[in-house]
């Protein structure tokens, strides 16, 4: 592997002093994770200081530490110094952007960025592509100057996420990456506790179009209410080119036909004036969408969406994002978990709530609905959280299985119109629940904010696999 940082590369990038020779291969903020040949850089949080474990961080396999403290008793020939090592991290993923001839796509949007980043990524790589994207949810002023900094230098395009809860954000994450194709997913009632409106989150999300390079590209949803409004700012921002994705006519990026099936989406597609036929490996209308920006930003970026869009069909939903997973029991009947624990808002809610509902249950089984409460929805929160109920309806729910303070108001709502209705305070207390309740045919939603911690149902569930019997009770 050629080295991603040398020494002296990396003292001049942030304006560090160096006493050795060393060459990094990776770069990591967690000593624990570290990989041999990395340069670990010691942040200091809140909680934490990474100066309180350089030497573990060298002795797990880094070459070389970037700290503002010199720690007592570590080679100052394996030390970068600089002035603050936040700031060295930012620095050190601008030098990286700056030296770079790849392409970047800049992903953000109130639902779908991390899983579009990964489609984005897994479509480009397909095609013969040496991409580099965006880990996990790296999407914040840590994680985009880290991704950036990790960009190895045969990059030939980067996909780069970004997110916000407040205005501004973005502005800072944009400046630093400079993407040449702006992807937005949607806007949608998310993080509202720090806005006024949607339309302000639409405002928030437009920063992106401030760090477009000269000829950049904006890749909007044609089919979103706040369009309109995102056209006009990134026509305010100078922006070169803007294209649209959807299932409206004037998308140039359109869904001329859509089959939604248990396990993918079939579509005939208009690519920029091309016919395509597709076939989304995940289900769920909002995939469909997602493809759509996917094609749309590889096009525009100057990939070969030929070659792209056939890795469509072998695309899979990762874990907490709607991976699915068949659960065989101890006497040998099997129910079907639809893991979409990861976070929640109203749209990404009604998203899930469209697959759980095209996904037909096995012999005898039921649809069930786990939710946990949709988070920083502030003042609106109780009524988004009951406004589900006619999802839940419409996705011929069974059971609805709730758990927080406003999903109480869902559970209200549901009360007397669907099988059973339960409501908990937290997840914790829903689990009994919902082991008592699944049985084989079942299919199972569970979804919610990360703050609801939805997580450890799923993990519950998963742990029937082949179980001993679990007493089945009815719930209320």
């Amino acid at each position: 592997m050629s080295a991603l940082w040398t020494a002296r590369e990396a003292a001049d990038a942030t304006a560090g002093a160096v006493a050795g020779a060393w060459s990094a291969t990776g770069v990591s903020i967690d000593s624990r994770s570290v990989a041999q040949g990395d340069l670990f850089i010691a942040l200091a949080g809140p909680n934490a200081d990474g100066h309180d474990h350089v030497v573990a961080a060298l002795a797990n396999g880094a070459v070389a530490a970037m700290v503002h403290v010199r720690p007592e008793g570590v080679d100052p020939a394996r030390l970068l110094l600089v002035d603050d090592t936040m700031t060295g991290l930012e620095a050190l993923g601008i030098a990286a952007r700056a030296r770079t001839h790849a392409r970047i796509i800049g992903v953000t949007g109130s639902c779908g960025k991390t899983s579009t980043k990964a489609a984005l990524a897994h479509c480009l790589t397909a095609s013969g592509v040496v991409v580099h994207a965006s880990e996990k949810s790296y999407n914040n002023h840590w994680g985009v100057p880290l991704t950036l900094a990790r960009m190895p230098r045969e990059t030939e395009v980067a996909v780069l996420e970004m997110g916000m809860n407040h205005p501004g954000e973005i502005r800072a994450l944009t400046a630093m990456v400079r993407p040449d194709v702006a992807v937005i997913t949607t806007v949608e009632a998310a993080h509202l506790a720090a806005f006024r409106s949607i339309n302000d989150i639409a405002d928030a999300k437009a920063e992106i179009f401030e760090g477009l390079t000269k000829n950049g590209v904006a890749v909007l949803p044609a089919d979103n209410a706040c369009h309109a409004q995102l056209v006009a700012a990134a026509q305010r921002s100078g922006v070169a080119r803007i294209v649209s994705f959807g299932l409206v006519e004037t998308a140039e990026y359109r869904a001329v036909r859509v089959a939604l099936k248990p396990d993918a989406s079939c579509v005939e597609a208009r690519l920029n004036g091309h016919e395509a036929a597709l076939c989304i490996g995940i289900p769920g209308q909002h995939w469909v969408s997602n493809a759509l920006a996917v094609l749309a930003a590889i096009d525009q970026v100057g990939g070969n969406i030929g070659l792209a869009a056939p890795a469509l069909r072998t695309l899979e939903a990762v874990a907490g994002r709607g991976a699915q997973q068949t659960v065989t029991l101890h006497d040998g009947g099997s129910f079907r978990v639809i893991d979409d624990s990861y976070n929640a808002n109203p749209a990404s809610v009604r998203a899930a709530l469209g697959v759980l509902g095209t996904t037909p249950p096995g012999a005898g089984g039921r649809r069930i609905a786990v939710l946990g409460d949709m988070l920083e929805l502030g003042g609106t929160s109780t009524a988004l959280h009951a406004e589900l109920s006619a999802d839940v309806l419409a996705a011929v729910v069974d059971v609805a299985l709730l758990c927080g303070s406003d999903m109480a108001a869902l559970a209200d709502a549901l009360t007397g119109r669907i099988d059973t209705v339960l409501h908990t305070a937290d997840s914790a207390g829903l689990i009994a629940p919902v082991l008592a309740q699944v049985r084989a045919g079942d299919v199972v939603l569970v979804k919610g904010s990360l703050g609801s911690r939805m997580a450890p149902v799923v993990t519950a569930l998963k742990n029937l696999e082949a179980a001993a019997d679990i007493p089945r009770a009815a719930c209320g």
